[in-house]
């Protein structure tokens, strides 16, 4: 599989970066200037008010909104994280290092907040979930740095290996290789990209975490709570870290800050690779060149077609995300109505699977299919929708279909979903309204002169719409899109204009003039 990274960050959006697999858009990440909370960072924060009933607390991170975390969320070391704080907030050389720090029992699981933390109390947290709608970021006490192919966990000694790494023979290797760098008193997570690396690869890895731990060690010194004292990395980097691999065929970015930073950063991780990391710099935007904001207008509306004539309508709730599958204009041949429900949804499930990932759905997520009455049928769906989530890093369950047809997903929720406005002010209305974009009320005239050409003898039809939609599909003359569409679906296509269409109406006529309700 193909992977490309197109990053702007020329514009007033901040940096937007998107994934491509195959050429198609599977990942949209935006980075607004100015963002406070990112997931990883970590905070010199203070308890501001404990909440008995809820035995948890709220944490002063020196933000607008405080951090909220449960008794649970303080992690099992706790004990050695409230000693650690201590010490390094005296100077104490062990603080950096750890070699001869004396790791405290691990904290009870069944306990209470109060008799743990006091208000006014310094702590040390990490952000697990940025804030989402009113609710401020969610902190842990559970301390971890990440690197690109380790993570590194202080006050632990334990060695995890990725469960994506499956071979047997590797994970010894990876665990015998981790073992022989692993300082004291540090616990090590390795991350499914370190499959097949060297001693040499993942020890500089580390010893760069190392180096991250001894900079906010430093720092806890000098400052006083609440205060960040360890940032993760920028958008650009931290996707990199998470997702480079050695399918990447290209990153284009179009700012020379970001391209350096970019280029050093492949430079460090994927040595001989920094040569796919390619400057932009043509005027034309360039998600607009490599087609990523045409793919953007049709992928996050209310309405999501497929080319098929199948769509979806998605809607985002405070509680959860509702998908609901519609059959459409689907023209493919079946067996009969079962098998046609069963390509409908099978088709669905794989726009659905790629619109969780792009829209970074995350929370429940219920996803009404057509019904289909065999067993077998909706089994193979399932199988299909697990199959096609598989490559989504972020956790996530799926339940086989309901009685009712629906499917529920759980997916990993650590920041808002995205969300993208793709309507445009109505030129006919003065801005009082919102319309689809234009765009792509152009495909939709192609999917139902498809549709008719499939369905009916006719192969002779006129369409009239407003006179700039016209003017669009005439453009180029024998290479314009009417020419292309007469080609494609060879029929004989007539366009007409009329002022008294609105911008985006439409009509088809037979031959002998009759208006075909679509």
């Amino acid at each position: 599989m193909e992977k490309d990274l197109i990053i702007s960050a020329r514009g007033d959006e901040g940096v937007q970066l998107a994934l491509l697999e195959d050429k198609k858009l599977v990942e949209l990440h935006k980075k607004q200037p100015g963002g406070q909370y990112a997931v990883g960072d970590i905070y010199f924060g203070k308890v501001k008010k404990i909440m008995q009933g809820l035995n948890a607390a709220f944490i002063d991170v020196g933000g607008d909104k405080e951090g909220f975390m449960h008794y649970l969320d303080l992690g099992p070391d706790y004990n050695s994280v409230d000693k650690y704080l201590r010490l390094a907030m005296n100077g104490d050389a062990n603080a950096a290092t750890l070699a001869n720090f004396k790791i405290e029992p691990i904290l009870e699981k069944v306990g209470n907040f109060g008799n743990v933390l006091k208000v006014g109390q310094p702590i040390l947290v990490q952000v697990t979930k940025e804030p989402i709608s009113t609710k401020g970021p969610k902190v842990s006490g559970d301390i971890s740095i990440a690197g690109h192919y380790l993570v590194l966990c202080p006050f632990s000694n334990k060695i995890s290996i990725s469960q994506k790494i499956k071979g047997s023979e590797e994970r010894n290797r990876l665990r015998r290789l981790v073992q022989s760098i692993r300082p004291q008193n540090f616990g090590i997570i390795v991350r499914t990209v370190a499959e097949g690396k060297s001693v040499a690869e993942l020890d500089a890895d580390l010893r760069q975490l190392v180096e991250n731990w001894k900079e906010m060690t430093a720092k806890l010194k000098r400052v006083n709570s609440p205060c960040k004292v360890h940032a993760e990395l920028d958008t650009t980097t931290a996707l990199l870290r998470d997702v480079l691999t050695d399918e990447f065929n290209s990153i284009t970015v179009d700012d020379p800050v970001v391209y350096d930073t970019v280029r050093r950063f492949v430079a460090i991780t994927t040595p001989g690779h920094e040569d796919i990391v390619k400057l932009y710099k043509l005027e034309t935007p360039i998600f607009e060149q490599f087609g990523v904001q045409r793919d953007i207008r049709r992928a996050f509306g209310k309405i999501v077609t497929i080319r098929s004539g199948v769509y979806l309508y998605v809607e985002h709730t405070e509680a959860m995300h509702v998908i609901d599958v519609n059959s459409g204009n689907h023209i493919k041949a079946g067996t009969g109505q079962e098998d046609t429900a069963l390509q409908v949804n099978i088709e669905s499930a794989l726009e659905i699977a790629r619109q969780m990932r792009l829209r970074d759905m995350g929370g429940i997520v219920i996803v009404d299919f057509v019904d289909m009455d065999k067993a077998e049928n909706r089994k193979k769906l399932f199988d299909v929708m697990t199959e096609a989530m598989r490559p989504d890093k972020a956790r996530h369950t799926i339940l086989p279909l309901s009685k009712f047809g629906l499917m529920q997903i759980t997916r990993q929720r650590v920041r808002p979903a995205v969300e993208v406005d793709v309507q445009e002010q109505c030129p006919m209305c003065g801005g009082t309204g919102h319309i689809k974009q234009s765009l792509v009320v152009v495909d939709e005239i192609e999917s139902n002169l498809n549709y008719l050409t499939t369905s009916q003898n006719e192969h002779r039809y006129t369409i009239v719409t407003h006179p700039y939609i016209y003017a669009y599909l005439t453009k180029g003359g024998l290479f314009s899109r009417r020419m292309r569409w007469m080609w494609r679906h060879r029929v004989w296509l007539t366009l007409k204009q009329s002022e008294q269409n609105g911008l985006l109406e439409y009509k088809f006529y037979q031959s002998n003039g009759e208006e075909i309700q679509m």
